[in-house]
């Protein structure tokens, strides 16, 4: 279709929100023309700004940079609007105006020189990562006890999402995750825990938060005889611990979650809730509380208070003849009865866990006794670099020397697998009685 050359209409411009119009443009007026009425039209466009008008999403004339030329010098030559370009009914043809900056402009820019002070992508991507590196996991135990052992740890921390519970309506109160993770990190960072870990050399893959109300999995592992406060999977791969009440209004004790968390270890090595496994539990027991003594008794405080006190076992580390935590060092409050009072705790808090499995505490007293002796003796022997140097004692060589000799099996094994190995005779005798 061919359009009358001779028809006038309008144009109008629109640059950067504000729009004027020119009258009596036709289809003989050239690209070139279109510019000069588009440029002159707004005083706001500096010279140094190049422009491209568009008309119906298409470019309909574009200037040319003078010291780099383009194939637009060919296309201002030609009519701005070709036979084939429809103008609307209302005789009002929209043109947008773009502009950008001149190779002159450009230049200008590149050459200016870049602020010393501020950083690069790349740059500021690199320190973000070594301060995350650096950040501690949690101060909740105090400047010594913020990172993890590089090797023995929980190598990944999950807590629960507020999506894994559902659309339960008491969960508007319930704690919101960003305190169940600050709540791992600091069972992650006790001192206890670390000491177990570093000690048995263990290796846990991820140290996760156990969803309360996923009922299908509580069920199946209800099924499994399993403790529903926590679960143990394949061996250390993963750990779960139940964080969080039945109705997730706050988290359970701290000092539970410690006593479930040191539960699901002792499954690394015994599946079954048998006596070995109860002997291994009650030793790891005695070696959490008896790490927390040794730090009341070197001195130690974080935020004006004990790591016992932070821990909340207190009760069960200080014998009933001392009179407070503010003096610990006193002479009722010696080493002997403070690890007489820890077997002693860990042996009735044992006694109400096998009753459920219908199994005596008196099978495990031995080896919870036997180990306690061990630990002592073996902490007397080096320096408690956590209590800033102080040495609890100095060892006794002559019976170290009769330990090791006598021809017996357990000589050169750990502290740790002597304990399984006389756990595990006590087992077979019982089996025979």
């Amino acid at each position: 279709m061919n359009n009358d050359i001779t028809t006038t209409f309008t144009v109008k411009f629109s640059y950067k929100g504000k729009s004027i119009s020119v009258e009596n443009i036709s289809y003989e007026t050239t690209a070139s023309d279109l510019l000069s009425k588009a440029r002159s039209s707004y005083q706001e466009i500096d010279d140094d700004i190049i422009l491209r008008l568009i008309f119906k999403g298409k470019t309909i004339a574009q200037e040319t940079v003078n010291d780099a030329p383009t194939n637009g010098d060919d296309m201002n030559e030609q009519l701005a609007f070709s036979s084939n370009i429809k103008i609307p009914k209302s005789g009002i043809a929209k043109v947008i105006i773009m502009g950008s900056t001149t190779s002159s402009g450009i230049q200008q820019l590149n050459s200016l020189k870049s602020d010393p002070l501020m950083r690069g992508f790349d740059e500021e991507k690199m320190l973000n990562s070594k301060a995350k590196k650096n950040k501690p996991l949690s101060t909740y135990w105090g400047t010594k006890y913020t990172q993890q052992h590089k090797q023995y740890k929980f190598c990944k921390l999950q807590e629960c999402t507020d999506a894994s519970f559902g659309s339960r309506t008491d969960r508007i109160n319930a704690p919101h995750a960003f305190e169940a993770r600050r709540l791992l990190e600091c069972l992650a960072t006790d001192p206890g825990i670390i000491s177990l870990l570093v000690k048995r050399q263990l290796v846990v893959g991820t140290l996760g938060e156990m969803d309360p109300i996923d009922d299908r999995l509580m069920q199946s592992k209800a099924s499994e005889g399993a403790c529903l406060l926590g679960y143990n999977t394949n061996h250390g791969l993963r750990i779960d611990i139940k964080l969080r009440t039945d109705d997730l209004s706050s988290f359970r004790p701290y000092k539970e979650l410690v006593s479930t968390l040191i539960h699901e270890l002792s499954h690394n090595w015994c599946s079954e809730h048998d006596v070995l496994f109860w002997t291994n539990y009650g030793q790891m027991r005695v070696e959490y509380l008896y790490k927390h003594a040794r730090l009341m008794e070197g001195g130690i405080f974080v935020g004006g208070k004990r790591t016992a006190e932070l821990a909340g076992v207190v009760d069960m580390i200080s014998p009933p003849s001392a009179s407070s935590v503010s003096s610990p060092s006193s002479a009722s409050s010696s080493l002997d009865s403070v690890m007489n009072n820890i077997c002693q705790s860990i042996t009735q808090e044992c006694a109400r866990e096998m009753a459920q499995h219908h199994l005596p505490v008196q099978l495990i007293v031995p080896g919870i006794l036997s180990f306690s002796k061990e630990l002592m003796a073996e902490t007397e022997k080096e320096e408690d670099t956590q209590t800033g140097g102080y040495k609890l004692g100095t060892v006794d060589n002559k019976s170290n020397t009769t330990q090791q000799q006598g021809g017996d099996d357990t000589a050169g094994m750990s502290m740790r697998e002597r304990a399984l190995v006389a756990a595990e005779k006590r087992a077979r005798e019982q089996k025979k009685e």
